[in-house]
């Protein structure tokens, strides 16, 4: 499954943990303004926003996983199996494929805002890729540096809520998960103080005790929490190496680890951790075999060009000898 947040310092940083159990040969790729952007039932954007984030490049296409546009506008899509339910084609909607939403959003608007008027016209429709690469059942964040919502196509239409946390994980509805923080409401990352009865004298024995009951396990719900309690209590200097490393230790807290989580004769792993300053156009990454932080940063290629700029993930551990 996967995790999606967001953290402010200085700047904005959005980013997400891809879990799974396989590899579609990832890459960070850049969109430059003139690449043509070809849509299967609305009009081609021959220019658009510039942005960059995590694909696979199939004929040329560059399917994205997440990404952030020259505005600071992000967006990042994450698995909903049983829920997600695309439509056939509307008269007088936009009927945009999943597999075109990303592009589609920040190809064209700057803010949350903006993007929010354009889905109540927009239905999202039943059409793959191609044979090779069906649809995915998705649902999405979309991100700036003010306002979060998340969009999930399902049985009774499209549905866009307000997202409070800027937050995203997998089932079940985003509704239903906001929810669910009410019963830790008792949460704290302070001490706790003795309620359970007056007639006893309860010790302190250790630190992080007013978390007690905060989820671990690596289910959807409970990494929603987890990864809620972590980002909204998390503090960092002002830095971008402080920030960065702040952002990649909340996503660590609800990381995949090889062996945990069984599928079929195969195990689930956090493939890739990103985090892209929103602000700067900088897409920093961590795979699970390179805990090395690696940057690519959008204005180092000729965003009026218009082919893509593709960086294969650097997989490999990367490890300094001090001696």
């Amino acid at each position: 499954m996967c995790t999606a947040t967001n953290y402010v310092a200085k700047d904005h940083y959005f980013g997400r943990n891809l879990d799974l159990e396989f590899s579609y040969r990832e890459s960070v790729t850049i969109t430059p303004r003139n690449f043509p952007l070809p849509f299967r039932t609305v009009s081609d954007l021959t220019t658009h926003h510039a942005f960059i984030g995590m694909t696979t490049v199939a004929d040329g296409y560059p399917l994205y996983y997440d990404a952030t546009n020259e505005k600071g506008l992000s967006m990042a899509g994450l698995n909903f199996p049983g829920n997600a339910d695309y439509k056939p084609e509307t008269p007088g909607k936009n009927n945009i494929t999943p597999f075109e939403f990303i592009p589609w959003i920040l190809g064209q608007f700057e803010t949350v805002s903006q993007a929010r008027e354009a889905l109540q016209e927009m239905v999202l429709v039943d059409i793959p890729f191609s044979a090779e690469f069906p649809l995915s059942p998705l649902h999405w964040i979309i991100s700036d540096r003010e306002e979060s919502v998340t969009v999930e196509s399902v049985k009774d239409g499209l549905r866009v809520y307000d997202n409070p946390v800027g937050l995203l994980t997998n089932n079940p509805t985003f509704d239903i998960q906001l929810f669910n923080l009410n019963n830790y409401a008792s949460m704290s990352t302070a001490q706790p103080e003795n309620h359970f009865s007056k007639k006893l004298q309860l010790d302190t024995y250790s630190r992080g005790l007013g978390a007690v009951g905060l989820p671990g396990d690596l289910s959807s719900m409970s990494r929603f929490v987890k990864a809620a309690f972590t980002a909204m209590n998390s503090i960092s200097g002002e830095s971008e190496s402080e920030a960065i490393s702040q952002f990649f230790h909340i996503l660590g807290s609800v990381a995949q680890q090889r062996g945990c989580v069984e599928v079929g004769d195969k195990y689930e792993i956090t493939i890739y951790s990103s985090c892209c300053n929103t602000d700067k156009g900088i897409y920093y990454y961590t795979t699970y075999e390179n805990s090395q932080v690696t940057a690519v940063d959008m204005h180092k290629v000729d965003l009026d060009g218009a082919d893509l700029s593709t960086y294969p993930l650097v997989t490999g551990q990367q490890i300094l000898a001090q001696n």
